[in-house]
């Protein structure tokens, strides 16, 4: 999102509280080479850490529900901006296709105690549908996927001629019943490295005898975009790799963050409801989450083709939408009164 703000025309900010990850997801990014962004550290561990001495913004983004210090806030968002029209400070929250995301979005958030009294934050929902936020989508994605050369891809990787599965995961219990599937017997695992290769390492079986695994390096985001694309089965978590497998539009399976109260089961039938996929695909999404009494069928070559069809429909559905970034400008200059 802030790269492309900055391609956008915009002077963006980013404070992190821990930019290492950004020295591989988006080279560049620390060193001050991506166009209108500049990272800042957040020393969220300081809370009482004064406000630095930098001109105010126009508008604060608060991503996730991380909460910025009221001084900062003060600081770095004053009511009003230079140019006389009032300031915008967003809430930018999670991914879900729960129908209250909707009934949510783009809602104020008054302050009522405290030295902010009177201040009003948005509340700014990413979405799948039109009454929400939208998704992410850079405005090149399209031409650079036409041009992607997936067989030319692959070989940089290896010779295999079975089905190509990239694997990115929390610790996804059903990964046994996966990896011994008809679909897969002969497949090629490109595991993503750190998290994911230790689930696979304590998880997988023995591979059958047409099979293999490969442990790829950490990417910057264009990077694993591409081994979405060239991969014929794409097993993503959390929010971002879903919209990044969204836009693939190849056959995939997603890992919601668990949470101990259960809460994700909710969010993942919100998401079948809306997803029209095969009902074995629905149930290896259930089963893939670990949800009670869940019971794919077998996942054979044929059910496996048969999965494409509804992730091309999605993206199709998808891209006839604003993406986030454009609705994200459109909802600030109407609360500037631009």
């Amino acid at each position: 999102m802030c790269r492309q703000l900055g391609a956008a025309g915009q002077r963006v900010r980013l404070w992190i509280d821990d930019a290492t990850a950004l020295d591989w997801m988006a080279p560049g990014a620390r060193d001050g080479r991506v166009p209108g962004v500049t990272v800042h550290d957040w020393p969220r561990t300081q809370p009482d850490a004064p406000p630095p001495s930098l001109p105010p913004g126009n508008v604060l983004i608060e991503a996730f529900g991380c909460h910025v210090p009221d001084a900062w806030v003060a600081a770095l968002l004053p009511p009003t901006a230079p140019d006389g029209r009032p300031t915008v400070w967003l809430n930018l929250e999670y991914l879900s296709a729960e129908p209250w995301v909707a009934r949510s979005h783009g809602l104020p958030s008054p302050v009522l105690h405290g030295p902010l009294t009177g201040r009003t934050k948005w509340f700014f929902f990413p979405g799948f549908t039109p009454d929400t936020g939208g998704l992410l989508r850079e405005a090149d994605l399209t031409a650079r996927q036409a041009a992607f050369d997936a067989p030319a891809w692959r070989a940089g990787i290896t010779r295999h001629e079975g089905p190509w599965v990239s694997l990115f995961c929390y610790e996804p219990a059903a990964l046994p019943r996966l990896v011994a599937q008809p679909a897969l017997a002969d497949a090629l695992w490109l595991v993503a490295a750190g998290r994911s290769a230790a689930a696979w390492t304590a998880l997988a079986p023995p591979l059958p005898a047409g099979a293999r695994a490969q442990v790829l390096a950490s990417v910057p985001q264009p990077a694993f975009d591409e081994r979405l694309w060239a991969c014929d089965l794409n097993l993503v978590r959390g929010e971002d790799s879903l919209v990044r497998a969204l836009w693939a539009g190849q056959p995939f399976l997603w890992q919601l963050y668990p949470q101990d109260d259960g809460a994700h089961f909710d969010k993942l039938e919100a998401f079948l409801r809306w997803f029209d996929g095969p009902p074995d695909w629905h149930a290896w999404m259930r089963a893939w989450n670990g949800a009670p009494d869940a019971e794919p069928p077998p996942l054979t070559p044929q059910r496996l083709a048969a999965w494409c069809e509804a992730p091309q429909a999605a993206r199709a559905q998808l891209l006839a939408q604003d993406d986030l970034l454009t609705r994200l400008i459109a909802f600030v200059q109407r609360r500037r009164g631009e």
